[in-house]
């Protein structure tokens, strides 16, 4: 029988308010180690902001949480992702079961948030169709889950996957093949949401071509450099200081990075990061496969 190790990641995330804004717009969350019995889950979302979307902040919480919930059932299935005929049907679920049920679900939440909380000017007024309701809430999201043989990640709307490869490559695997004009981005209050997310599916089948560092980050970040190049610049600095220093020590800076990043871009600005750290020791949750190919 082949026992495979397990990367253990070490994270980090923080969000900083828009100058000016009366309130910040975005949500993220991460949990897990990345184990292959704790995946790990990492998720940005960024509320549209404008008047016409006067309850993203909202809709960016129930984006991230509704993502959180379905990434851990997707990472729990993974562990067995080798077993024959396996990842195949990850595949299937994460391109077209994974997106309906996200959007879906959101909507759902923000439905159900609107039935319950009906603006108090809205009373005796025509009912606002469900498409109508769904535009207080727009947001993006871009989430991800990392085992120790899979990493999948999706997005819809703008913001930034950018992927430091296990050769030192960056890699922005989700970014569209042409970037939006201005402010407009696909969203989540979308009439036809699911078929604008896109799907990242990396099967991993050596732990050391796993990604060095993983990092999402709405667009008030990438918006602050004058180019590509310099937020690729920004995203391989943080891998050699997370590297370094450590993830506490990063995570005590990142609040000043991203109020600086924030200054320029005049928006909302998020990030979640995992690092791989280089020559660690793998840790718990080991999955086991027997001759067969089978996993137990």
């Amino acid at each position: 029988m082949v026992t495979h190790p397990v990367a253990v990641w070490e994270t980090l995330a923080e969000s900083v308010r828009g100058v000016g804004k009366r309130r910040n717009q975005d949500w993220y969350d991460r949990k897990g180690s990345g184990a292959a019995d704790d995946p790990l889950l990492l998720a940005v979302a960024d509320g549209h902001g404008s008047a016409a979307y006067a309850r993203s902040e909202l809709g960016a919480r129930f984006a991230v949480d509704g993502f959180m919930a379905l990434a851990a059932e997707f990472g729990r299935a993974a562990v067995d992702c080798r077993a024959p005929g396996r990842l195949a049907r990850l595949m299937a679920y994460a391109r077209d079961d994974f997106p309906r049920t996200l959007v879906r679900e959101w909507r759902r939440t923000a439905l159900g948030h609107w039935a319950r909380h009906r603006p108090v000017a809205d009373e005796g007024a025509p009912e606002p169709s469900d498409d109508e309701k769904l535009l207080l809430y727009g947001t993006t999201l871009i989430g991800a889950v990392l085992t120790p043989a899979l990493f999948t990640a999706w997005q819809i709307g703008d913001g930034d996957l950018a992927v430091v490869a296990h050769d030192g490559t960056l890699e922005r695997p989700l970014a569209p093949a042409v970037e939006d004009l201005g402010d407009e981005t696909e969203s989540l209050c979308g009439p036809r949401a699911w078929r604008a997310v896109r799907t990242h599916w990396a099967p991993v089948f050596e732990e050391a071509r796993l990604p060095r560092l993983v990092v999402l980050s709405t667009d008030g970040l990438s918006k602050s450099f004058a180019s590509a190049d310099g937020y690729g610049a920004f995203v391989a600095d943080l891998g050699a200081r997370l590297a370094t220093d450590g993830g506490t020590a990063v995570g005590g800076l990142l609040p000043e990075w991203l109020a600086q990043a924030s200054r320029h871009s005049g928006d909302d600005t998020t990030l979640t990061a995992a690092l791989r750290p280089a020559g660690a020791a793998p840790a718990g949750g080991t999955a086991t496969e027997r001759e067969d190919g089978d996993l137990r």
